[in-house]
């Protein structure tokens, strides 16, 4: 074989021995860490990295962290002065639950059919940092600034004691809600639920883990434990869209935020009821839980026979007061008692519910005499003495004055003093069949002015109603004209209205946008299902409205979106309104 031959070889034998070298090459796979001491409010990365190719990749459990993002797949390969690299990444991006020292345990994967195992690494994680918020993605800045709490009364109630839980949604200075959905309501099974309505969202401050937050109360319900023991209350989840402030400027110098939406959960909440004590339980108790007044009362005491009177008994005060049935009166069987009419009025609070519940009974008595109606007794639980109470009503005598006694003879004849009438042939003579009546001063409508006068209005109104028919249709033909002309009422009614509420942020802002809304339906003629920014920058640009104008009136509409959950003076309230006046004068020009 020739020299030029041996020549020609060479560039094979040394890829040849590349890769004999390669495969000889040690495996490596090992866990990296982006930091191995970072604070609960920071993201930690974690990184899996092999020289070969694997399969069957087995994370290990991150006990101390929540998942956030992973696992993502990276790939390099390269080729350099004829040596070949490879990489094979897969990573994980961490947030902590909690402080303290954690161990991030070994992942496995297994190359050429044998199983590689990275090195445990232990992370500490202490308080919160500081941390600009543009080193943050939106994301985190989201987590840190936004979270829903369910706030309970008590954690350990007595069977059918009220409990109360307010759900307040938490949300930083440095952010707004823009809206939120429920997810998942809770069911509230084992529970007697009672839900007090907000008619109103108020933010409110407030601290959330030492820091100052703003909060507002979503939902507020009283729940009566129906079974003793572990009962739990399930979670409410919403979804929120979040507005997160960025590095960029708008035109008046104002951050300008960008959405994301984000789910969060007030998480499960757990009660260990108690039962009721046994001992002291009194025979007659139904179930009362709470601190009451009893009474038994009636409208009168002293009648006549076949007269009625109102026996009524009543409960009032606070607990479960449409949980239990109320005691029934023992009346004698010389009274005739009708079916009580039950009356209720009761109103809950987060204290629990409070008021009076009644039962009327209606009673006649038949006959002369006294009656008395005994004592009725009451019993309930009270859970601040944690004992059984018993009230015990008055006895109440019914006297019957006059009528038939219980024990006479009350059939006896009655002498009847009255002359017998004899019935003759026709029984009926008195009664005149023919009355031969005339009515008193007869008038006649037949033929009369006023009958002309009706008979002819018909065919008079006939024209005129044909000219408002056609005026009508005309009019409501005009359907974009209607729209515009409406739009413009609201416009200035709404304009007005703002200058009215100036100082009330929220009814402020609400007219601002609304005399906004119907400025833009009337100039752009646009439905209110097109209003988004982006659109009415485009729409303004197309009808060549110079940039300032455009700019500041897109500035004015986040300005009323930024002021649902952020902070506005009434001199930023004041400037706003001068800036619409402006800003809808000159557009009315350019327009």
């Amino acid at each position: 074989m020739s020299i030029k031959k041996y020549i020609a070889l060479l560039p094979l034998l040394a890829f040849v021995f590349v890769l004999h070298a390669q495969d000889n090459e040690a495996v490596t796979f090992e866990m990296k860490l982006s930091k191995s001491k970072l604070g609960i409010n920071e993201r930690l990365r974690v990184d899996f990295t092999m020289n070969r190719d694997g399969d069957d990749f087995i994370a290990p459990n991150f006990k101390g962290f929540r998942v956030l993002m992973g696992p993502s797949q990276a790939i390099s390969s390269s080729w350099i002065n004829g040596v070949r690299s490879y990489s094979k990444t897969y990573s994980y991006t961490l947030s902590p639950t909690a402080r303290g020292s954690f161990t991030i345990g070994q992942a496995s994967i297994v190359i050429s059919g044998k199983t590689y195992k990275s090195s445990p690494k232990k992370v500490e994680v202490t308080a919160a940092v500081d941390k600009p918020n543009e080193q943050m993605t939106v994301d985190d800045v989201a987590d840190e600034s936004l979270h829903l709490v369910a706030e309970v009364s008590k954690g350990n109630p007595y069977l059918n004691e009220a409990v109360s839980v307010v759900y307040k949604l938490y949300v930083s200075p440095s952010i707004s809600v823009s809206n939120y959905r429920p997810l998942d309501n809770p069911k509230y099974n084992n529970f007697w639920s009672q839900d007090i309505p907000i008619t109103r969202l108020n933010a409110q401050n407030g601290t959330y883990d030492g820091k100052p937050f703003r909060y507002v109360i979503l939902k507020r319900v009283v729940l009566y434990p129906q079974r003793a023991g572990k009962l739990e209350i399930e979670p409410l989840s919403l979804e929120v869209t979040v507005d997160v402030p960025t590095t960029r400027r708008d035109f008046f110098g104002r951050p300008i935020y960008t959405s994301t939406n984000k789910t969060v959960s007030a998480g499960q909440r757990t009660l260990n009821v108690k039962a009721l004590p046994e001992q002291g339980k009194p025979a007659n108790f139904g179930g009362a839980v709470g601190s009451f007044d009893f009474e038994v009362t009636t409208s009168k005491t002293s009648l006549d026979a076949s007269e009625s009177l109102q026996a009524k008994v009543a409960v009032s005060g606070k607990g479960n007061l449409k949980l239990f049935q109320l005691p029934e009166p023992s009346l004698p069987g010389s009274l005739e008692v009708y079916e009580p009419e039950f009356k209720e009025n009761v109103r809950t609070t987060l204290s629990g519910s409070q008021g009076k519940v009644s039962n009327n009974y209606t009673i006649v008595p038949s006959f002369k005499g006294k009656y008395p109606i005994p004592p009725i007794s009451f019993s309930y639980f009270d859970p601040k003495t944690k004992q059984y109470n018993t009230i015990n009503s008055k006895e109440i005598v019914i006297n019957v004055l006059s009528g038939p006694s219980a024990g006479g003879n009350n059939n006896a004849p009655v002498a009847n003093n009255k002359q017998r009438v004899s019935a003759t042939e026709n029984q009926f003579a008195f009664i005149k069949l023919t009355p031969n009546l005339s009515p008193v001063g007869t008038t006649y409508f037949f033929g009369s002015g006023c009958f002309y006068l009706w008979w002819l209005l018909p065919l008079l109104l006939i024209p005129f109603a044909i000219i408002v028919r056609n005026k009508r249709a005309a009019m409501a033909g005009d359907v974009m004209g209607n729209r515009i002309k409406k739009a413009n009422r609201l416009a200035r009614k709404y304009l007005s209205t703002a200058k009215k509420a100036l100082g009330n942020k929220e009814s402020f802002y609400i007219a601002l946008e609304k005399a906004l809304h119907n400025y833009l339906k009337a100039k752009l003629k646009i439905e209110t299902s097109e209003f988004s920014k982006d659109k009415i920058a485009t729409l303004l640009t197309d009808r060549q409205v110079d940039l300032d104008t455009k700019d500041g009136f897109i500035a004015l509409l986040k300005n009323c979106e930024m002021a649902r959950y952020s902070p506005f003076s009434e001199v930023q309230m004041q400037q706003d309104y001068d800036k619409a006046s402006e800003v809808i004068s000159t557009l009315d020009k350019q327009l």
